[in-house]
């Protein structure tokens, strides 16, 4: 092969990196964090259709909503601006994780998780 490069389907030719304890961890680790963004869709959701949050902040959405007496429950909360309030808490996040990653790195991982994990008690 020209220039050392071996194409990934060459028999013989094994990628030398080896799977451990760390490399595991690391794995179960990235799979927890789409775990908790999951979770965080199902609670903000949850939280956007309980009565007190909407009769609080989208008193419209909430009397056209008890103004259904139908056993059909899509698209119930047909509300343009509550829609836009559960899409920025999402598009907050991708904002969020750019300036995490200059935090990060000025700061290091470990210090910057403890920080946070303390401003999330608060």
């Amino acid at each position: 092969m020209a220039g050392g490069i071996v194409p990934v389907g060459e028999p013989g030719k094994e990628y030398p990196g080896k799977m451990t304890v760390y490399v595991i961890i690391a794995c179960i680790v990235a799979a927890m964090g789409g775990l908790i963004f999951g979770y965080d869709i199902g609670i903000s959701g949850g939280v956007t259709s309980m009565t007190p949050f909407l009769k609080k902040f989208f008193p419209s959405v909430y009397r056209k909503e008890s103004g259904i007496q139908s056993s059909n429950q899509y698209c119930k909360f047909d509300s343009q601006i509550l829609t836009l309030f559960t899409s920025s808490l999402y598009l907050a996040a991708l904002l969020a994780s750019f300036g995490a990653s200059k935090i990060t790195r000025t700061y290091g991982r470990t210090h910057t998780m403890f920080w946070c994990l303390l401003l999330d008690r608060l």
